[in-house]
C-alpha cells in the first residue's frame, strides 16, 4: 500500500523547517522581550474544556477523540445513532470524552483557572504549539497548524493592548512584512446588537458579519434574515457595515450610530485609545479600525484584533482581543485578559509568496568535511570532533569518494563550508576551507580552523 498523510497535514523537511524555526525565533524573541513567560499545555483537552467555547461553528470542527476500547459502532444501533451525533457537533461521553485543542486560549484558561492560586498576576503567558481543526483543507488553512499565542490575564489596563499591538508591528517589522492590523470592539458589536433588538442577537450578527470578507455584504444580509433579523434591522446593520473613510471621521459616524447607548459608548471609548495610543512609528504596519470586523468567538469582550498581509493573497495572519471573565467557565470567575496570536503556517506561506526568507537561510549551517581516503577521513574526523566540541554543527562524508561527489553532496543538502584534508594537508598540519556558494577557497594552519570556521558562519547568518 502505498504511504499517504492525513488530509491537511503536512511533512517538514531541513530547508522548511528553518524557516519556520526563523519566524518562530522571530516571535518568541519579542514575546520575551515584552517579559513573557513559556507555557505548553497537552495536545488534548476533555471535551467539556473545550465544547461551547468556539461558537457552533466550532463545535463542528474539533476533533473529538475515541474512548479507548470500544467496539465497532455499526455492530450497534445506539452506537451508530451516538456516532451521528458527534460527526453533527454533538457530544456523547460513551464514545468520546476527549478531543484535540482548537486554539491555546481556552486551554490557557483553563490552565489559569486551575492554578489560579499560585500564579502572580498580572501573568504574562506566550505559547507556542501545535492546534487541530477539522477545516476543509486549502492553501492558508489546514487541519494541523501552529499558533503562537501571548496572553496578559489578572489586568483591566488598556496599556496591555496597546504592547500587544506594537509585539505585532515589532514581529512583522523584524520579518520584513508590511501589514495592517485591524482593530474593533465587541462592545460596539454588542451596541449594534441592542440597537438591532437585544443583545441575544449577538452571536447571530457576529457570526454572519465575520463571513463578510468569504461570502460578501448579500450573503451576509440572507443569512441575517435567515436568522431571524428584521429587514429594517438589516437596514442598520447595512448602515454600520458601510461606514468608511479616515479614522476620525468613521469614529464619528460610529458615535452618531450607537454613542448614545453605554455599550456603544464605552467600545468607542476604549478603541480611541488604543488607536491614539498605539505609537506604530518605525515599523512597516498600521492600526486601522475595521467596523466588520467581528472574530466569531463567544468569549471576546472588548478590543478584538485581525492581522492582514499587505500584498498577499492570504486571509488573516494573526487575531485576538480582550476576554474579560473566560476563566469564569472554568468557576473562577473576574479574571480578566488579553491575547493574541500569530498563525505560524499562513505567515510562512506569505513570506514565501512575497520572496521574505533572508538569503542565509537557504544555507544548512553546518560544515562537510571531505572523505578522500581512510587517513585522510581519520585526519578530517579528529579536527571535526574538535570543530564539534566548540560549537559548530557539520559532517564527515559516509565514505572515500571523488571530489565531484562530495560536492554534489553538498549541493544537494545546501551546505555552505567544506573543509578538505588531502595527504599534502596531513603531511603540513594545514587543511583548505572552500565557500562552496562563491568557490573562493584558504589553505591555512589546522590550528586556525576552528576560529575561521566561526567568522564564515557567522558571515552567513
Amino acid at each position: 500500500m502505498k504511504p499517504t498523510l492525513p488530509q491537511g497535514t503536512r511533512d517538514f523537511g531541513a530547508e522548511v523547517l528553518r524557516k519556520r524555526q526563523y519566524i518562530i525565533n522571530t516571535i518568541k524573541q519579542v514575546f520575551e522581550t515584552y517579559a513573557f513567560e513559556a507555557l505548553e499545555t497537552p495536545a488534548m483537552e476533555n471535551l467539556e474544556t473545550l465544547v461551547g467555547k468556539y461558537g457552533e461553528e466550532g463545535d463542528k470542527l474539533m476533533f473529538k477523540i475515541l474512548n479507548n476500547g470500544l467496539e465497532r459502532p455499526e455492530k450497534h444501533d445506539k452506537a451508530r445513532a451516538d456516532f451521528e451525533k458527534i460527526l453533527a457537533g454533538k457530544s456523547n461521553s460513551q464514545l468520546t470524552e476527549r478531543a484535540l485543542r482548537y486554539d491555546l486560549t481556552i486551554p490557557f484558561a483553563r490552565y489559569v483557572a486551575m492554578n489560579i492560586g499560585q500564579l502572580t498576576l498580572p501573568f504574562r503567558r506566550y505559547q507556542i504549539q501545535p492546534v487541530w481543526r477539522a477545516d476543509r483543507p486549502q492553501r492558508g488553512r489546514y487541519r494541523e497548524f501552529y499558533q503562537c499565542d501571548a496572553d496578559v490575564v489578572g489586568s483591566q489596563n488598556g496599556r496591555n493592548e496597546i504592547e500587544l499591538v506594537q509585539i505585532y508591528a515589532t514581529v512583522f517589522s523584524k520579518l520584513g512584512l508590511a501589514a495592517d492590523i485591524k482593530i474593533n470592539n465587541r462592545k460596539i458589536l454588542a451596541a449594534l446588537a441592542e440597537r438591532c433588538g437585544g443583545s441575544e442577537k449577538l452571536t447571530d450578527i457576529t457570526i454572519a458579519i465575520d463571513k463578510l470578507d468569504k461570502i460578501g455584504l448579500e450573503k451576509v444580509k440572507a443569512e441575517l434574515l435567515e436568522r431571524g433579523l428584521s429587514p429594517t434591522q438589516l437596514v442598520f446593520i447595512e448602515q454600520y457595515l458601510s461606514i468608511t473613510g479616515p479614522a476620525s471621521q468613521q469614529l464619528a459616524e460610529l458615535d452618531q450610530l450607537i454613542g448614545q447607548t453605554q455599550l456603544g459608548k464605552n467600545g468607542i471609548e476604549e478603541l480611541t485609545y488604543v488607536l491614539k495610543n498605539s505609537n506604530l512609528s518605525g515599523t512597516n504596519c498600521s492600526l486601522v479600525p475595521d467596523f466588520t470586523l467581528a472574530r466569531g468567538l463567544n468569549y471576546y469582550t472588548g478590543s478584538i484584533f485581525e492581522v492582514k498581509a499587505v500584498g498577499a493573497q492570504m486571509g488573516s495572519i494573526g487575531g485576538g482581543g480582550r476576554y474579560d471573565d473566560l476563566t469564569g467557565l472554568f468557576g473562577v470567575p473576574n479574571v480578566p485578559g488579553v491575547g493574541i496570536s500569530f498563525g505560524l503556517d499562513r505567515i510562512y506561506d506569505v513570506l514565501e509568496e512575497l520572496a521574505l526568507f533572508p538569503e542565509s537561510l537557504n544555507t544548512s549551517g553546518h560544515v562537510l568535511f571531505f572523505n578522500l581516503g581512510i587517513a585522510e577521513g581519520s585526519a578530517a574526523f579528529g579536527l571535526m570532533q574538535q570543530a564539534r566540541q566548540q560549537g559548530i554543527a557539520c559532517e564527515l562524508y559516509d565514505e572515500p569518494a571523488k571530489f565531484d561527489k562530495q560536492f554534489k553532496y553538498a549541493e544537494r543538502k545546501r551546505i555552505g563550508l567544506a573543509v578538505i584534508v588531502g595527504t599534502k594537508e596531513m603531511q603540513e598540519q594545514t587543511c583548505i576551507v572552500k565557500q562552496l556558494h562563491n568557490g573562493m577557497q584558504h589553505s591555512m594552519p589546522q590550528t586556525r580552523l576552528i576560529e575561521h570556521l566561526h567568522g564564515l558562519l557567522a558571515e552567513q547568518q
